[in-house]
């Protein structure tokens, strides 16, 4: 799924596997999964039959014929069936790379304080076990001590280490991946057979691949038109004969296999196919198609700002006290505040209090309750065993907790936290039961080339909103810096959902970018939901799909590859009915035009002979299939253009052209296949 592989999409061992499938899928239980081809498949058995017991059906004079129109069914078949190996055989390729990186490995599993060592496949949900510099993480977990480099290429493709850590957003590993430095503990999160790498296995594979609820709609079109085309033949028989024309079976059945939509249906399900394929080369991995197709349509992108829009480190900088107090004394108090806290921001406050080397007495949390942080409260502390309470947190959240316990606001708070807040920084209150001592400046980075991205989504008509739990100056000064159209500020997982029903009920499809525990909820709410992969369990859990490098704007991508894989199911079915208008006009006049010579008006075409007619229709029908094939796996050319304007020119190249390349084709086919006939 690296660079390199995507370069290698059509190699000589994915075409020879695709071949080989194509043989496979003749068999009718798997035919049958398509009602288009399959009643080819029927009619092709029907023909077989009639050409090697041609005494049984009185066509011993047409054998020649017989088994031309035997093999052109044939390899009708066999070219849709490579159209959809093919696609299949890409994301099988992609799923034996990924079962390298699926190997027994020794983990070291902690069982009280006593390390055994073990099979990787023996570990269950919830044991414990240690990681240290050099070994591979032998299955998903969360980190619960300690910080580590990982390498995770065997996954993304992406040779740069990424820092994990236990506490936050980001500490969740994968099976498979290596520790490049340190030590971790981690927690496992997933049974044998369950982990995060089966399930790419599996869904890369298509193993487990369901039709859209567009692609059902657009298979009982075809089956109906099927249907309606086969007693439209079966009552031609009648008719023909009582106009002293015999038509013979297996012309009925060339009449029948023209006439139904049988380009589309060959390449229906490989679409579908490539279209999941293509997300994945991006690092994107789709749970179903629907979501794909669901990325097409979607009119607003819901954002979380830490670790999505920004880099998500957000680091202490700056101590300001405030009131009365000293910053020694805020010091302190901000250092006990975070002893117990095991977020990033925590520790880098402690961080900071090292660096500066600021002293503080660490005994007064001995036996005290450690107070964690909720995103309903917004704030984190201890309750000290003195009966004193130390709360570190948002400003609005410490100051009404403050407020509450009868004590007063400093009234420099106010000001000073708009002033960390106006340049994109986030202030942290610290406050010791009645008294605000002052803030913590954390200061957070929007992650580069987001303002561009953001551009694009709107050019192709998509609103972004970002969600954030910081104040509204914060959250401005962000929204102002990575350009997105809106924002929503202290937005707890409940407004995030909130947002979401409140766009969906417009009628709009919403999707939602997103790495925290507090961002599931939302994720599975949205139409679609991307979780990045450098975010917890939860968080990819409830999306539908995980960007592998965790990137959010990649949703441009993943939009793109949604309308493209609309337009090209609908460019192809416009194109496939088109072509059956010009083959109608080569087949029915040239097989009554004989009998009735005023039928010869309609020969537009002016083809040679009746049999001559079927067999270059047939062989026209057989061989567009196999020339459409690298349009169905590439996609139809995406440009941003208003719907109106798309539809237009979809109509006049595929529509206008499905009428026209037929009549030429066919014409020149008749020209060459008349001289054996």
């Amino acid at each position: 799924m690296n660079g390199n592989r995507r370069k290698r999409m059509l190699n000589r061992e994915v075409v020879q596997r695709a071949v080989k499938d194509s043989f496979i899928k003749l068999n009718p239980a798997i035919m049958m999964k398509n009602p288009v081809m399959f009643v080819v498949e029927v009619g092709t058995a029907i023909v077989l039959l009639m050409t090697i017991f041609p005494n049984y059906f009185g066509s011993e004079d047409r054998i020649g014929f017989n088994l031309s129109v035997f093999l052109i069914l044939l390899f009708t078949l066999l070219f849709a069936n490579f159209a959809e190996a093919l696609a299949e055989g890409r994301g099988k390729a992609q799923a034996d790379s990924l079962k390298k990186t699926k190997q027994e490995v020794v983990a070291n599993r902690l069982s009280g304080s006593v390390i055994t060592t073990v099979p990787s496949s023996e570990l269950r949900k919830g044991d414990i076990v240690v990681i240290s510099q050099g070994e591979m993480i032998p299955g998903d977990g969360e980190i619960i001590e300690g910080l580590s480099s990982v390498d995770e290429s065997a996954i993304t493709g992406e040779s740069a280490p990424v820092i994990k850590e236990a506490g936050g957003d980001f500490s969740s590993v994968t099976g498979g991946t290596r520790v490049v430095s340190d030590s971790i503990t981690v927690r496992i999160t997933s049974d044998p057979g369950e982990s995060f790498i089966d399930r790419m296995i599996s869904l890369v594979e298509g193993a487990k691949r369901q039709k859209t609820p567009n692609e059902i709609a657009l298979n009982t079109l075809l089956t109906s038109l099927t249907l309606i085309f086969l007693i439209v033949v079966v009552t031609l028989a009648p008719i023909a004969n009582f106009v002293n024309i015999k038509l013979e079976i297996p012309v009925l059945i060339a009449l029948l296999v023209c006439l139904i939509p049988t380009t589309i249906g060959g390449l229906l399900s490989a679409i579908g196919v490539a279209g999941m394929d293509r997300v994945t080369q991006y690092n994107v991995l789709a749970m179903s198609g629907k979501a794909v197709e669901a990325a097409g349509d979607i009119n607003t992108m819901i954002l979380d700002k830490t670790g999505t829009i920004t880099f998500g480190n957000r680091m202490a900088s700056e101590l300001v006290a405030v009131g009365h107090h000293s910053k020694e004394r805020l010091a302190s108090w901000a250092a006990i505040s975070s002893l117990g806290d095991e977020t990033p921001e925590g520790r880098s406050v402690l961080e900071w209090m090292k660096k500066h080397e600021v002293s503080y007495d660490a005994t007064l949390v001995d036996k005290g309750e450690f107070i964690t942080f909720k995103a309903e409260t917004r704030m984190s502390g201890i309750n000290l065993k003195d009966g004193r309470q130390v709360r570190k947190g948002a400003v609005d959240a410490v100051r009404k907790w403050v407020a509450a316990k009868g004590g007063t606001i400093p009234n420099d708070l106010e000001e000073k936290a708009n002033r960390i807040s106006s340049v994109g920084g986030t202030p942290l209150a610290v406050a010791v039961d009645q008294q605000i001592f002052g803030l913590i400046y954390l200061k957070d980075t929007v992650k580069p080339g987001m303002k561009e991205r953001f551009d694009q989504l709107r050019q192709m008509g998509i609103r972004t909103i970002m969600c954030t739990g910081d104040n509204p100056l914060t959250a401005a000064t962000i929204a102002r810096e990575a350009g997105v159209d809106d924002y929503i500020a202290e937005s707890t997982p409940e407004d995030k959902i909130a947002v979401i029903r409140r766009e969906q009920a417009e009628g709009k499809l919403v999707a939602m970018t997103g790495d925290g525990t507090n961002d599931a909820p939302a994720l599975a709410q949205a139409d679609v939901g991307i979780a990045m992969n450098s975010g917890t369990i939860a968080a990819k859990e409830a999306a539908n799909m995980v960007d592998l490098d965790s990137d959010p704007s990649k949703i441009i991508e993943v939009v793109a590859i949604g309308k493209q894989l609309l337009m090209t199911r609908g460019a192809l079915t416009t194109f496939s009915i088109a072509n059956d208008i010009a083959k109608y006009f080569a087949i029915i006049p040239a097989m009554f035009m004989v009998a009735i010579p005023e039928m010869n008006v309609l020969n537009v075409m002016k083809l040679e002979s009746p049999y001559s007619a079927i067999l270059s229709a047939l062989i026209f029908n057989a061989i567009i299939i196999p020339l459409l094939i690298p349009l169905a796996m590439k996609g139809v050319a995406y440009k941003q253009m208003s719907g109106s304007r798309l539809l237009r020119r979809n109509l006049l190249i595929y529509g206008l052209g499905g009428v026209i390349v037929p009549f030429i084709g066919i014409k020149i086919i008749d020209l060459v296949v008349h001289l054996w006939v």
